[in-house]
């Protein structure tokens, strides 16, 4: 079993963490997050939050680790900041981008205008020869993986030809087409 609850998570330097009746907050340069918590404890001691438990009960044991990890994608997110690249592989499909509204053209009878959160920032580079690429970045885990399993969704990759929409450097099982 994983006790990656106990660990503590580190405070880099420019990096603030609120903990006020059963929410963290974490401000840093890339923005603000928050998270509710329940049945553990978190407190702030020399530039660390430490998550720690009552009991050892199943739900509280999977509850540690959890919102251990949650806090650290947190503090990571407001630093770093999170990323995923969507590739479109298949002949005619194209991406582009105006602002915050993405225009997919995935082999439909009508393009897909999609309009994606204020948090996220999208771009598409689409280079001569290659396949079009989508490039998602948001301080928020959660919401760049959401945004990005949307628009995977569109056109999920087929196991014959690969066509379809697939994060970059996913690896896919092919299958063999009709044997004659």
């Amino acid at each position: 079993m994983s006790r990656i609850g106990n660990n503590p998570v580190a405070i880099p330097e420019g990096i603030t963490v609120d903990i006020n009746d059963n929410i963290v907050t974490v401000k840093g340069k890339l923005g603000e997050l928050s998270q509710e918590f329940s049945d553990v404890t978190m407190k702030v001691e020399d530039a660390k939050v430490i998550v720690e438990r009552s009991s050892d009960k199943k739900e509280e044991k999977s509850k540690h680790g959890l919102y251990r990890a949650l806090v650290h994608n947190m503090i990571e997110g407001v630093t770093k900041g999170w990323s995923k690249e969507l590739e479109l592989v298949g002949v005619g499909y194209r991406a582009s981008n105006q602002g915050q509204k993405l225009d997919l053209a995935l082999g439909f009878s009508h393009n897909i205008i999609l309009d994606i959160a204020p948090e996220v920032k999208v771009e598409t580079v689409s280079e001569k020869g290659k396949n079009p690429i989508i490039k998602l970045t948001s301080h928020d885990k959660q919401l760049v993986g959401q945004v990005a399993a949307k628009i995977r969704d569109f056109r999920r990759p087929e196991p014959y030809k690969g066509k379809g929409i697939k994060f970059v450097g996913e690896i896919l099982r092919r299958k063999a087409g009709k044997s004659a």
